[in-house]
């Protein structure tokens, strides 16, 4: 059981138990037997064997959701709050107890990240039940007297989720399916190979409050047989829409999927914040708002901040604050303590990736003012944070997301100039401005390309059902949260209701 400081007195889940597929209502293997391995990121040993689900696997899962459609979208508001409500007090349990020793054996995640792992999903799930009574539709006037013409937002049908393994206990994996249930559709959920036991604590939470048969399929898939079978199922008949958080590489293969059967998407891709800070910010709270963008879960979740520009002016004490900061924060193995802040990246080759990035950046004149761009840990994972002085457009680590424990710096001297870097990128998800005058800093936001940019606010900043996304690029499109998820996840249906006798002018 987890103790007051959150560490783990023995075993409370069975890691090693091999983890099977969620079709129809049950438990079951992959229909030719087929597994993968799930390794612990940290050590690299391996953890456990996941069912890897075929076609005839989501052939399956894609009928029975078709099938259960029918009943699950009639389904009145109350019956679906109640479900809900009850799924996010199961969930919160299972933070408690078995989501600790999960998150850190399959994704290295530590205390901390747990925590805001739990607050986020649980919340998700409650935000979702206050949704059900808000899909309204409207009654039209109608030119033909007697007419009545009503307009209904009615639920798509079967919806594909695919989420990443980042935030896996419930932020992110809650998203994917929540709205789209408390809307009426049905869901085939598509785990991160990297996680899929840590997501189906989301699955068991549903089951457990009561969510009918054949609502919700849980589908993994290994690495290998991904592409096929994402390609499979998002060209399926029968799936109205998809959703799927994670990499802009990925997220353009499923759009291009998607765009030959003119079918709908939400994708949420990459980031590439920015962070402005004007002269007159103050510059201890702008510098814990960096500390956390950058460097929560490793600097590992899409809204980081991974560019700091700063006004000229204030440059030199904001680096000097900045680097005395993160030279206090605990970095190291969190297997061995439970305090670490900042532990390993999600595979050894992502600490390749980054240090390409940094390297790069200073061989073509970039300055480290702390790191020393090593790895270590018993699978070279863990990297301390590093600040990078003087870092310019044309460098790689401007432009690419890094997805690592990093922060760049570049200077700027007026208000315009600071608008252009902050709009050089392809990614457009999450910026945040800081200045004491809160005015011009809403003005400088709202000349950011981003779909949300705060001010005196972390780029890292959801409030609770706000519409999250990217406005295009490599960030990609759609909303997820609150009334705007709605929107997303059902369809404006017109029926109009005629008076009898009419004759008609044929």
């Amino acid at each position: 059981m987890a103790t007051n400081d959150g560490q783990i007195n023995g075993p409370i889940v069975d890691i090693s138990k091999p983890q099977q597929l969620y079709i129809d209502g049950g438990y079951t293997p992959s229909s030719n037997g087929e597994t993968f391995p799930v390794y612990n990121p940290m050590t690299g040993a391996k953890l456990y064997d996941c069912a890897s689900a075929t076609k005839e696997d989501y052939e399956r899962a894609i009928q029975s959701a078709s099938v259960a459609f029918k009943t699950w979208s009639r389904v009145g508001p109350s019956a679906k709050r109640l479900i809900f409500l009850r799924a996010a007090d199961i969930l919160e349990r299972y933070m408690e107890t078995e989501a600790p020793e999960l998150m850190s054996a399959e994704v290295s995640g530590t205390r901390h990240w747990t925590k805001v792992n739990a607050i986020s999903g649980v919340g998700n799930l409650r935000e979702a039940a206050s949704l059900v009574s808000q899909i309204k539709g409207e009654i039209m006037p109608a030119d033909a007297p007697g007419n009545t013409v009503l307009v209904e937002r009615q639920p798509l049908g079967v919806v594909l989720a695919i989420s990443p393994w980042n935030a896996p206990q419930a932020s992110l994996t809650v998203r994917a399916i929540a709205t789209p249930l408390i809307c009426g559709n049905t869901v085939i959920l598509k785990p991160s190979e990297y996680s899929p036991k840590n997501q189906d604590l989301v699955v068991r939470a549903m089951i457990e409050a009561g969510l009918p048969k054949g609502c919700l399929h849980f589908l993994p898939v290994s690495a290998e047989h991904t592409p096929a079978i994402t390609e499979f199922a998002v060209k399926h008949k029968l799936i109205r829409h998809v959703n799927f958080t994670g990499s802009d590489r990925v997220g353009r293969i499923i759009a291009g999927h998607a765009a030959t059967c003119l079918k709908r998407c939400v994708l949420e891709l990459g980031g590439k914040a920015p962070v402005i800070i004007l002269e007159d910010a103050n510059l201890d709270d702008a510098v814990e708002a960096v500390v956390f963008g950058s460097l929560a879960n490793a600097g590992q979740v899409c809204m980081s901040t991974e560019r700091v520009l700063l006004h000229e002016s204030i440059a030199e004490p904001f680096k000097k604050s900045l680097v005395a900061r993160i030279q206090k924060i605990k970095v190291g193995n969190h297997e061995e303590d439970p305090h670490v802040s900042i532990s390993g990246l999600f595979t050894a080759a992502s600490t390749k990736r980054v240090q390409k990035l940094l390297n790069d950046a200073v061989s073509s004149g970039a300055k480290l003012l702390c790191g020393d761009v090593s790895a270590f840990g018993p699978n070279e994972t863990i990297m301390v944070p590093h600040v990078v002085d003087g870092v310019t457009p044309t460098m790689e680590i401007f432009q690419r997301e890094s997805f690592g424990p990093l922060v760049c710096l570049t200077p700027f001297t007026t208000d315009d100039e600071a608008i252009a870097l902050a709009n050089n990128s392809d990614y457009t998800l999450s910026a945040s401005v800081f200045s004491k005058d809160v005015m011009r800093a809403l003005d400088i936001a709202r000349q950011v390309r981003a779909g949300s940019c705060h001010v005196n606010n972390p780029s890292i900043y959801i409030a609770s059902g706000t519409p999250n996304g990217g406005v295009g690029g490599s960030s990609g499109y759609g909303r997820f949260g609150g009334m705007a998820g709605v929107l997303e996840f059902t369809e404006l249906k017109i029926i109009s209701l005629g008076k009898s006798g009419v004759k008609y002018p044929i």
